[in-house]
């Protein structure tokens, strides 16, 4: 039987020794019996991993140290790092699903969503993938599952990418940690800054690789103008300009409609409050297309947390600000009068970091300029083009000596941590720190005055009006 929402709350608030039995119990028990009558002399990553970490250090953490798929022969069972898929949108489908299934050194064994025409779908492109893989042009080996927590109970799937409505990052997130899964999640990871510092602190107290999933840092113009930055090439940076492309429009009062059958939308809701459902409230029936809940703060903030994770993690990647955040925040914007959509339409953000540096966010293109004493850059998205002046900045050489930022991909820099137990380059901590900086101006927003902030204990100073804005009621049972 599955677990109860309530039950769920226990398993969240005691810790990692979760014990869910599922719809999917004899499947389980299955693989558990086939598992059990292989030759004992077959040994699987996982096992291997497990008990080198244990001689060496007395847990189960490696260092920083590969260990070649020879160990295991090309054969083994385990020699793939196996993923679970939860939440099989258009962002799932259309982007992150693709590389788990083309990356050699990684198995897709579980997708997970409420609307069973989605997952059914997701299933099918799976086993089709994998199947034009093997000689008999068959396979069938992708578990489905409605509920994320039956996904979690498996203990054979050592990582999970979520790509859900944000409302849901840090709840499945926390879970996931606690289950002893390494993560990837989409951004922006959170809805409150109080979920982003519970995230990332239970994400390192039980030692678990996580990446932020914003791919920003994986084009080369980002991570160009970055690294000249940080080497000085433009002198002492004083200003930064990020902006963010226009794209949350206006949706009036909707009718209640009946909820598909293929959706289950009390598990869709989850602790966002209860609501009525309309269809563009959720998604579009038996579509990809882009969904209504990214226009509805219960669910996500709009353009000002949604791009902006992208943009301003890469102007906090420049500043050296990563892990930390501004000292003064101040900001203007217009919500729509009425009406089912309700994220902001237009703002205009300014903060100042503690280094003097100041930083100006907008709607305007999606770009991060950066401007100090003897030049800028400025990094432009939809043109992937890096500009300088003096454009002789761009000619120059890092030397050996110097700040080398790496270039891959998000999901690539996820798996090769999950591999070596590594930090990624977007951590829990510098995905909550980007995330909360936006929520700072749209807290700013709000509150329609200038805030002053302490990074280090994450508190407005002396205004607890905009303290009371760090965090949001989840709908009981669902709990941090």
């Amino acid at each position: 039987m599955l677990p109860t929402p309530s039950a769920f709350g226990m398993i969240i608030s005691h810790g990692a020794n979760i014990k869910i039995i599922g719809l999917h119990q004899e499947r389980q028990a299955r693989d558990l019996k086939s598992q059990r009558t292989k030759k004992a002399s077959t040994l699987t990553r996982r096992q291997f991993l497990k008990s080198s970490a244990v001689a060496a250090t007395g847990t189960v953490l490696l260092g920083p140290t590969i260990v070649p798929s020879s160990v295991f022969g090309a054969d083994a069972p385990s020699n793939r790092i196996t993923v679970g898929m939860i939440g099989m949108g258009r962002q799932a489908v259309g982007s992150n699903l693709k590389f788990f299934l083309h990356s050699p050194d990684t198995q897709v064994v579980a997708v997970c969503d409420v609307d069973a025409w989605r997952l059914d779908n997701a299933q099918k492109a799976v086993e089709k993938h994998y199947a034009q893989e093997r000689v008999s042009g068959t396979f069938k080996g992708c578990s489905i599952y409605r509920d994320f927590r039956e996904l979690l109970a498996r203990t054979d799937i050592d990582t999970v990418m979520i790509s859900t409505p944000d409302h849901w990052h840090v709840p499945m997130a926390i879970a996931a940690a606690r289950a002893g899964k390494d993560i990837c999640c989409e951004k922006p990871l959170t809805l409150s800054i109080a979920e982003g510092r519970a995230l990332s602190d239970i994400v390192q107290r039980y030692n678990r690789v996580f990446r932020t999933d914003s791919e920003f840092r994986s084009h080369s113009c980002f991570q160009r103008a970055c690294e000249l930055v940080l080497n000085g090439r433009i002198g002492r940076v004083h200003t930064i300009r990020t902006g963010v492309p226009a794209g949350d429009e206006i949706c009036g009062p909707q009718k209640e409609m009946p909820v598909p059958e293929e959706l289950d939308y009390e598990l869709w809701q989850g602790p966002a409050p209860s609501a009525p459902y309309t269809e563009t409230r959720v998604q579009p029936r038996h579509s990809y297309g882009r969904p209504g809940w990214m226009r509805v703060r219960d669910y996500c903030e709009g353009m000002v947390t949604n791009w902006g994770a992208h943009l301003n993690d890469i102007a906090q990647w420049g500043n050296g600000t990563e892990r930390t955040g501004p000292v003064e925040i101040e900001g203007s914007g217009k919500y729509p009068s009425d009406g089912l959509w309700n994220v902001l339409l237009h703002f205009e953000i300014r903060y100042r970091y503690a280094n003097g540096v100041r930083l100006f966010y907008n709607i305007s293109r999606p770009y991060v300029r950066f401007e100090g004493t003897d030049g800028w850059v400025d990094a432009d998205y939809n043109s992937r083009s890096l500009k300088a002046h003096p454009e002789s900045i761009l000619k120059s050489q890092i030397g050996p000596d110097e700040i080398h930022l790496p270039l891959k991909s998000e999901k690539r820099d996820f798996i090769d941590a999950v591999k070596t137990r590594g930090q990624t380059l977007a951590d829990a901590e510098v995905g909550h720190r980007t995330t909360s900086l936006c929520q700072l101006g749209h807290i700013a927003i709000q509150v329609g005055r200038k805030l002053k902030w302490d990074p280090d204990a994450e508190r407005f100073i002396n205004d607890e009006t905009a303290n009371r804005l760090l965090s949001r009621p989840m709908r009981s049972p669902w709990r941090l």
